[in-house]
């Protein structure tokens, strides 16, 4: 019986047919985002969302991501928390303040699967711009193009896309360098 060792390459094109990681998918937070896990099951990896994950347990809503989606979910990283005013991220994380914490990361989410491309079209379609409707159910403006894309929130504050097109099971990650705020 003959034994034959696949190379690197082999190896990397199976797990990629098999849907393991998605092709070109880009590592976050020093983790694989795989395209067959859903947006908790990768969000758990990235050492550079920690601090989204404690505020997505501590706003229950772990369950609604594991969900069959598909979501777009603007995801700030542990710096965008850590620029927020003194205090701020640790008054939100306790259960008094669940109500505000949730209003906050749902503003965060999209309904459907948005990438670059898709936000592409529709910033050409909407004159240089789209407003998109968050969950929170307060809009979002994004402008710019390809993977230069800024997302402007209700108070009129911005946060860049650093990360774009991160594909999951059940929509994508587009990660972005502030915490945007509803009104």
């Amino acid at each position: 019986m003959k034994i034959r060792l696949l190379s690197t390459a082999a190896v990397v094109a199976l797990a990629v047919a098999g849907g393991a990681i998605a092709a070109g998918n880009p590592m976050v937070g020093g983790a694989p985002m795989y395209a067959n896990k859903n947006i908790i099951q990768n969000a758990v990896n990235s050492k550079d969302h920690t601090t989204l994950v404690a505020a997505v347990k501590a706003g229950g809503l772990v369950d609604t991501l594991q969900g069959p989606g598909p979501f777009t979910v603007f995801a700030p990283t542990n710096a965008a928390f850590a620029a927020l005013p003194a205090g701020t991220v640790d008054t939100l994380l306790k259960p008094e303040n669940k109500t505000t914490l949730d209003k906050i990361l749902t503003y965060h989410v999209v309904a459907g699967r948005l990438d670059s491309g898709m936000l592409d079209q529709q910033i050409a379609n909407g004159g240089g711009k789209v407003m998109l409707k968050t969950v929170q159910g307060e809009p979002l403006t994004v402008q710019g193009s390809g993977k230069n894309l800024t997302l402007t929130d209700e108070k009129g504050g911005t946060a860049r896309i650093t990360i774009a097109d991160v594909y999951q099971s059940n929509g994508v990650i587009q990660v972005v360098d502030r915490v945007l705020m509803p009104n």
